[in-house]
């Protein structure tokens, strides 16, 4: 029987956690202790099956695949590569909270070009400030002592 490789990039690949261990490490071309190993090193996490048997996703093979990449292609050690995936989930993390953002601040100015079509915000400023102030403010200390 020829062995079969199929190619997954990380981004695209399933989330559901249904591969077994020894299906999980035949797609990702390792033995199954080696993905015990990285399990407890923490550079992939497994769920677990009612049973406590390692379940796998298929994003999880296409992690794997990485890890081997990196270690054997890149010679980097596994504590070089937990921190890669530390950052490297990070940055998306980020990516996707600056492009959550970038749509908040887009619609905020919609609103506010929708507001000042219907003539409801001044143009030049949002708040007033040539409006002057002859209101005269005396401070007086609290006293301490009560009989005084």
């Amino acid at each position: 029987m020829a062995d079969e490789y199929v190619v997954v990039s990380i981004e695209q690949a399933s989330d559901a956690k249904v591969l077994m261990i020894s299906v999980a490490a035949r797609m990702a071309g390792m033995h199954p202790q080696t993905l015990r190993q990285y399990d407890r090193m923490g550079l992939v996490q497994p769920g677990r099956a009612p049973g406590g048997g390692r379940r796998y996703s298929v994003r999880d093979v296409a992690l794997l695949r990485e890890v081997q990449r990196l270690s054997q292609d890149d010679g980097v050690n596994l504590a070089g590569i937990k921190r890669i995936i530390v950052l490297e989930q990070l940055a998306d993390e980020l990516q996707q909270r600056v492009a959550h953002l970038q749509a908040e601040l887009d619609a905020a100015y919609r609103r506010m070009a929708e507001l000042e079509a219907l003539g409801g915000l001044p143009r030049r400023d949002l708040v007033p400030t040539t409006r002057a102030s002859t209101a005269l403010v005396v401070w007086r200390p609290r006293r301490s002592d009560p009989s005084a």
